[in-house]
């Protein structure tokens, strides 16, 4: 939902909610493709992680392939009616704005099943955090912008930095969690490779990106989207967990507390430019 809201309020700043009859469900649409790809890589990721043996030993929330309480076939048929769904929400955005945005979409897909499926899937080699701040960062959120307004906003880009920014952070603290088992398993993320101190600086990093990314808005557009950096009040739990040492289970809260500071950021900064 956060790149969607982002990129719909800088929408709306750009002039393209005049008339709400001709954009409202463009966002819908927008929102739809977004929570249906979402949905499609967490299928995606639990077939193909379980049928691997990478989820044999998880510390984090119980899947499905892994536990056994789904078959293999079946997690990986709801990951393709979720892509199937994105597709469809897609194909009409496609339609009724620009015929290249079927390629983007294509890509999405794409992006989302080789996470972690195929013979060589990228999250094994170390770039998920590079796919999810292109996918639920750069494409997310000015494509949304794009699909009501036609141009490509400078502020838009600025917005998917911060929501890029975020949604990477939440993959850091996922991979920081799980770098013992990932070892193990020959998963080579990001965290296996930069290691566990390095990687708690990559996710405050990350933090402090968004936080700059929000006042870019603001520079952009009106000095009230500055107010989205009070996002830092919902994720200091999060900051304090991984600079605090906290491994394992203690590490899913921080999982929590980010997703949640990605939404704080994507409505404050969001409602400011609605409302100018």
């Amino acid at each position: 939902m956060s790149p969607v809201l982002a990129g719909t309020g800088v929408a709306a700043y750009a002039g393209a909610w005049a008339d709400p009859g001709q954009v409202w469900w463009r966002a819908a649409l927008a929102l739809v493709v977004a929570l249906a790809l979402q949905v499609a890589v967490n299928y995606a990721n639990d077939y193909s992680d379980g049928i691997r043996g990478t989820d044999d030993d998880r510390v984090g929330p119980l899947r499905l392939t892994g536990s056994g309480l789904a078959r293999p076939g079946a997690v990986k048929r709801a990951a393709f009616l979720a892509f199937g769904v994105a597709g469809a929400a897609g194909l009409v955005l496609a339609a009724t704005t620009a015929w290249w945005l079927l390629g983007v979409g294509v890509l999405c897909v794409l992006a989302g099943w080789f996470y972690t499926g195929g013979t060589r899937p990228y999250g094994y080699a170390g770039l998920g955090e590079v796919m999810v701040f292109v996918f639920f960062g750069l494409v997310a959120v000015v494509g949304t912008t794009y699909v009501q307004t036609r141009t490509f906003e400078p502020a838009a880009w600025a917005a998917a930095i911060g929501i890029g920014a975020l949604a990477c952070a939440i993959l850091v603290a996922n991979n920081l969690r799980d770098i013992p088992t990932d070892t193990e398993a020959g998963k080579l993320t990001l965290a296996v490779r930069l290691g566990d101190r390095r990687t708690r600086v990559w996710y405050v990093a990350l933090v402090v990106v968004a936080v700059l990314a929000a006042l870019a808005v603001a520079v952009l557009t009106t000095w009230w989207a500055a107010v989205g950096v009070l996002f830092v009040a919902v994720v200091v739990p999060g900051v304090r967990a991984v600079v605090g040492g906290a491994t394992g289970r203690g590490l899913i809260p921080a999982l929590q507390v980010t997703g949640k500071a990605e939404l704080a950021w994507a409505v404050l900064v969001a409602l400011p430019l609605f409302v100018a």
